[in-house]
């Protein structure tokens, strides 16, 4: 019915009414903005209206040039240096996003006259949206430090930069492709960076359960590490072996998700197995850790977690990518089956993310999904006994002793998933 009446109004009025509304609601809130800062304002309700038809009257009169649109632009332009100047000549800290604001709004009434109606709205909204959010955007560089900025810059130069002109194609006898290798690369410093990224957000605001649930998004490893030495010093055992086992639970929803990005045959293959270890870990850990400790004190907050991105560490985990891919492919062809899993428990002593992505892009690993499968579930299992050796000799003996029988334990269960047809 909406359409039909529609039907019925001329393409210039719906475009006209839509440049009066995104005009007035850019205006709306630079005229609430007046009535807070009254001194210096410029512009409201009737002024930013009327640029927007202005800019799609010249619009429309330009026809398929763009000369008398731009021309206006540049008369708009000039109106704004000159308040701008103005206002500095006032107020020498003033601001420019009122100015910026009606550029943005002419912008907008000559998008909607060459029907780019979505970029216009999209434009208007932003605009709003930054404007209205001036105090909490200001307030990110108290609570961003300079070397959070810088973390993600890395990042961007990871996915952005250098992904694009990285080669894809396949090299060598054993399919080597750098593109792949690479998507590989930003796949897990993005997982990792995002548990990073929580982490740093419930700073002192979370407890050790938490920083574990996060930590074992980021490296399982790693944390186990980081809690055993904190539970050194502090008289907490069921917590931190609860903790410890719920990050190598953890760890098993982390791998499916970074399977799935890559192969996803192989990742609902695991998802059923693995899905039960993570709850099974998850659960027990909380358990272990609502258990009453004989001398309980008040927890530390666990250390801060190191930032995953850097460019070094993203370069060897691309070169230790690539041995294990050259690895795994050897081993099944002149080894068998025997060999890939023995290649499995041996890479679950190091970080089984290049082994167990190797295998997920199937290509180049070209091993069939049963037994790929096989190998994941060997490889995670050997790095649950590695973590149990790391549990045990970093805490202290009752923390070492639970944590070496949970995380045993858990390995032990992780290898059940081989006994189905």
């Amino acid at each position: 019915m909406l359409g039909e009446l529609l039907g019925f109004v001329p393409r210039d009025a719906r475009d006209l009414a839509l440049v009066l509304a995104l005009a007035f609601f850019l205006g709306l809130e630079r005229e609430e903005h007046k009535q807070r800062e009254p001194a210096h304002a410029f512009g409201g309700v009737r002024t930013f209206p009327l640029i927007g038809l202005v800019s799609f009257a010249l619009a429309f009169l330009s026809g398929t040039q763009l000369t008398l649109w731009a021309l206006g632009f540049a008369v708009v332009g000039g109106f704004m240096m000159l308040l701008y100047h103005r206002k500095l000549a006032l107020n020498p800290p003033a601001g420019l996003t009122t100015e910026m604001s009606a550029l943005a709004t002419y912008v907008v009434g000559g998008l909607v006259q060459r029907e780019q109606y979505w970029i216009a709205t999209t434009i208007a909204v932003l605009a709003v949206l930054l404007l209205e959010l001036k105090a909490g955007l200001e307030g990110l560089t108290k609570r961003v430090a300079s070397t959070e900025i810088i973390t993600v810059a890395k990042f961007l130069v990871l996915s952005v930069v250098i992904l694009p002109i990285v080669p894809d194609r396949d090299f060598t006898r054993f399919q080597l492709n750098p593109f792949k290798t690479w998507i590989v690369v930003v796949a897990v410093s993005g997982v990792s960076f995002a548990s990073y990224v929580l982490q740093r957000v419930r700073k002192d605001r979370g407890g050790v359960m938490v920083s574990a649930i996060l930590g074992g998004a980021y490296s399982s490893t790693l944390t186990t590490v980081v809690l055993a030495r904190q539970a050194k010093a502090e008289a907490r055992p069921n917590l931190f072996a609860g903790s410890i086992l719920t990050a190598s639970g953890v760890m098993y929803v982390r791998l499916v998700l970074l399977i799935a990005l890559f192969n996803r045959s192989l990742a609902l293959a695991l998802a059923p197995a693995f899905t039960a270890l993570a709850l099974l870990g998850a659960l027990v850990g909380w358990i272990v850790s609502r258990r009453t400790d004989e001398r309980a004190s008040s927890p530390r907050q666990p250390n801060e977690a190191k930032n995953p991105l850097e460019l070094r560490a993203a370069f060897v985990f691309a070169l230790v990518f690539v041995v294990v891919l050259v690895l795994t492919k050897l081993s099944h062809a002149y080894l068998g089956h025997a060999g890939l899993y023995t290649l499995a428990a041996l890479m679950g002593v190091s970080d089984v993310d290049p082994f167990i992505l190797g295998l997920a892009q199937g290509r180049a690993a070209a091993t069939p999904l049963r037994i790929a499968a096989a190998a994941i579930v060997v490889a995670a299992s050997s790095n649950n006994i590695v973590k149990a050796i790391y549990a045990y000799s970093f805490a202290d003996r009752a923390t070492g002793r639970r944590s070496f029988a949970l995380l045993i334990g858990l390995a032990v269960a992780g290898l059940t998933p081989l006994a189905w047809p």
